[in-house]
């Protein structure tokens, strides 16, 4: 499990290494290298979605950052409230450190088809602890900073990113063949 500490309090993330390897590795990644800390929720819409994970306080974006990753909003995973997806810009394949948690459905982010207008944004998680936190954080009072909308008027800081669990599954155990199995039961017996 991943901790979002915010100024305004805990989000807890489960990622998706299922359904979205390279975004919920590029996102731990980021985590784990610190990258996250200092900077903002610097995009804040009631109704839509928190962005962050790329600006700071300052509004300059923090740098650098990593190579993009392959767009992943074909896995079939929905922009549902809660759900935590890679931000990007016109180009699908654009993703790096920003993300956004979605504070409604928002079925129009959905992939529809693998082309420029349908690709879609990749959910790769989902908020498991802390959505006051989330609700907290999209009542804030936003405005225009410079040429960007939509800014909190006082910055909601992301303070620290940790790793808190593994974050990534443990494979799960191969079942013994029956030819394993029927050697021990006939050890036993003997």
């Amino acid at each position: 499990m991943i901790q979002l500490i915010t100024s305004l309090g805990l989000i807890g993330l489960a990622l998706d290494f299922e359904n979205a390897p390279k975004s919920a590795e590029n996102f731990q990644q980021y985590c784990a290298d610190g990258f996250y800390a200092d900077t903002v929720f610097h995009r804040v819409i009631d109704g839509f979605m928190i962005q962050g994970g790329g600006m700071r306080a300052d509004m300059v974006e923090k740098k650098p950052t990593r190579a993009p990753i392959q767009n992943e909003a074909d896995n079939g995973r929905k922009n549902v409230r809660g759900t935590l997806a890679m931000a990007r810009t016109s180009d699908p394949h654009s993703a790096s450190s920003q993300f956004f948690i979605n504070v409604s459905d928002n079925g129009f982010l959905d992939h529809r088809s693998k082309d420029a207008n349908g690709w879609g944004y990749a959910v790769f998680g989902e908020v498991v602890a802390g959505m006051d936190v989330v609700d907290a954080i999209k009542a804030v009072k936003t405005g225009n900073r410079g040429m960007h909308q939509n800014v909190p008027l006082e910055p909601v800081r992301i303070k620290e990113c940790r790793i808190v669990a593994d974050a990534k599954p443990s494979p799960k155990p191969k079942p013994k063949s029956n030819q394993e199995t029927d050697k021990k039961a006939k050890k036993k017996t003997d």
